[in-house]
């Protein structure tokens, strides 16, 4: 008997569930767990239509009862008292379960995509993570992890790393999120009180992958993707995928001036270049001179071709190139790959080589990521036997095709899909007592900000309804600053997309984490997710927990034109500063043709006067408006003041005359 119990509980492990007899009981459950403290916390499982299944607990002498439905399914809401434990919980139907070490406290989801999902020490580590894991001694912490799941349909059961709940050690934080344990840390710290975090994200991932599919039909935008998602089938969707795919490419085409009736006009040795600009490379044009653009550029350099080479084949290096090219010596053909990874190695036959002056030209398209050549420098050369000369350096550049607005196809598979995260990933919990949740993402939604101003608010009401409570906590991060630096105000999605996270705020029992000065320009997952944590954590403790100490920097309340300034009044501004000292940064101003320049501010109080000699009758301000702003507005809590805008003008216009 013993044996068969034995595999019994190894197969239905092996399926999802965790349970010890004819009693199954959803994944959610096991020895460790933390239930949420005073409240009716559902407990589910399965069992023989029509059986009678009695639950019990050390922390109260009722006895609950139920019985499995024709389906099999059944739940009990059992009584929680105020945070405490261990406490046993004993589920019955002939043959006993006891669930053990279990704690009363509070519970906290945890979701989005790499940032939230970035380890304590894994794909990568934290700062000072050899110190982290050496202190992450905390049994009162208790940690689920929900494996990777993507389902059309909505599951009963997810799947879950390690077989259930575990204690905090420095085993099981390693490969946890950072973020939710030093959320979780820094409250159990403050409070006392055990938390249970269930960690559910998937990195790359966009919001309306986390969102339900009784939301999802009611958004127009993503009613196309919706359909595909649940009627399509595979082959369906690739014969679709190539179907469409074979158009874009050519409405691509038809868009790209560098082609006319399909000769590649740009690649011609004697074309007007005036209008083109210049590039230093090698480097990818998201981190130098085309932030937020994926599209088509086209490059040129003349190259001189010595006498000695005269009828010898040549070999054209330019490293990788992100996504795509196809390579040129005056206006023909001599290479082209498609894959961002792959090094660039062509070759010029003996017979096309002549001494003198040639244009070697290279149309690069990229959908998305950084684009343009990513390799190290010294990678750029052409070379006869070990004659080489180098093509690092000046080139000439211009933009062709810019794909904002015009997205390339996206084949029915995977993740980022509508619903299909919350299917496998989320609705396996809704019935599960919370505390709050807590979230990080908005990185793969950033060039879709209007967009995501409907569906991230969506997705916070999704929640609320689904877990029943209207008025559950969700508090999330705003993106942090990434990318280069810029010399001058321009447009940005990532401000854009900031904005729209700003304004969210306007639901209620939201709160926002501001991490613009604590990202790292050259790494979207920067790792100093201790601060991350805690500035969540200050959101909860205040809002939660009774704690009264300052859970926010800086954030924008209004403006007023006074003559050729603008004043600005902020709340939550007790002790405002400069960080580091000095003059204040990060402030543009704008006139009434939307023209953005860098700007004076001087602190007066809870206000900044902005104002510019380029800006005579200025109109707006705007602050932190950048993919990496360099900017230093902080409380006298250090907290930083989030990015903020005073105008309405419509995303991606400004800069524009």
């Amino acid at each position: 008997m013993k044996i068969l119990r034995v595999l019994l509980l190894t197969t239905l492990v092996a399926t999802g569930f965790c349970a010890h007899a004819k009693v199954i009981l959803s994944s959610a459950f096991s020895d460790n767990m933390v239930l949420q403290q005073k409240t009716k916390a559902a407990i589910w499982g399965k069992a023989e239509p029509g059986k009678t299944v009695s639950i019990t607990t050390t922390w109260s002498s009722k006895h609950y009862t139920a019985i499995a439905g024709a389906d099999g399914k059944w739940k009990v809401m059992l009584a929680t008292p105020s945070y405490g434990g261990p406490y046993d919980i004993t589920v019955s139907d002939g043959e006993v379960i006891t669930l053990k070490n279990i704690l009363i406290g509070e519970v906290w989801i945890c979701s989005g995509q790499s940032n939230m999902e970035f380890p304590v020490s894994g794909w990568s580590q934290v700062v000072n993570y050899q110190q982290e894991l050496a202190d992450a001694q905390y049994p009162n912490i208790r940690l689920l992890q929900v494996e990777h799941v993507v389902s059309t349909v909505p599951l009963d059961d997810a799947k879950i790393t390690g077989g259930g709940w575990q204690p905090c050690t420095p085993q099981t934080v390693a490969q946890f999120s950072a973020v939710a344990y030093f959320f979780a840390r820094n409250i159990y710290k403050k409070t006392g009180i055990p938390i249970g975090l269930i960690h559910s994200s998937w990195g790359g991932t966009i919001v309306e992958a986390w969102t339900s599919e009784n939301t999802v039909k009611q958004l127009p935008d993503l009613a196309k993707a919706y359909d595909r998602m649940k009627t399509l089938t595979k082959e369906q969707s690739q014969a679709l995928y190539n179907t469409e795919s074979t158009a874009w490419q050519t409405n691509v085409i038809a868009k790209d001036g560098g082609y006319q009736n399909g000769v590649p006009v740009w690649a011609a040795p004697s074309i007007d270049t005036a209008g083109w600009k210049t590039v230093q490379l090698p480097g990818a044009w998201e981190t130098s001179i085309l932030p937020d653009f994926d599209g088509i550029v086209w490059f040129r350099k003349t190259i001189t071709i010595p006498e000695r080479w005269a009828g010898k084949s040549v070999q054209v290096s330019l490293g990788a190139i992100d996504d795509a090219d196809i390579t040129f010596l005056n206006g023909e053909k001599i290479g082209e790959t498609n894959f961002y990874a792959a090094p660039r190695n062509y070759v010029i036959p003996a017979e096309k080589v002549k001494a003198g002056e040639f244009v070697l030209a290279v149309r690069a398209f990229d959908t998305g990521g950084d684009g343009g050549f990513t390799g190290k420098k010294g990678v750029m050369f052409i070379q006869s036997g070990t004659d080489r000369i180098q093509l690092d350096g000046a080139w000439q550049y211009k933009a062709a095709v810019d794909f904002k607005g015009f997205p390339s196809p996206v084949f029915n598979d995977g993740p980022n899909r509508p619903s299909v995260l919350y299917n496998g990933m989320i609705n396996p919990f809704i019935q599960y007592a919370v505390k709050g949740a807590i979230w990080y993402q908005g990185e793969a939604n950033t060039n879709r900000a209007q967009q995501y101003a409907e569906l991230f608010p969506a997705l916070i009401n999704d929640w609320r309804r689904d877990w029943n409570n209207p008025k559950m906590p969700f508090y999330f991060v705003q993106l942090a600053n990434f990318m280069p630096a810029i010399p001058q105000p321009m447009p940005s999605a990532w401000a854009e997309l900031r904005d729209v996270q700003s304004v969210t705020l306007a639901l209620p029992n939201t709160g926002m984490a501001v991490a613009i000065d604590i990202g790292e320009g050259a790494d979207i997952h920067p790792k100093n997710k201790q601060e991350v944590g805690r500035r969540l954590a200050l959101i909860a403790l205040a809002k939660n927990y009774g704690q009264s100490d300052v859970y926010t920097g800086p954030v924008y309340k209004s403006s007023k034109i006074d003559g050729s300034a603008i004043s600005i009044k902020l709340k939550h501004a007790d002790g405002l500063n400069a960080k580091g000292g000095g003059a204040l940064t990060g402030f543009a101003l704008a006139g009434a043709d939307q023209k953005f320049y860098w700007a004076d501010a001087v602190i007066d109080g809870d206000k900044v006067t902005v104002s510019s000699p380029n800006v005579k009758n200025p109109v707006a301000v705007r602050y932190a408006w950048a993919n990496n702003p360099v900017c230093n507005l902080v409380n006298g809590a250090g907290l930083p003041a989030s990015p903020f805008r005073t105008d309405s003008w419509q995303y991606s216009t400004f800069g524009k005359k």
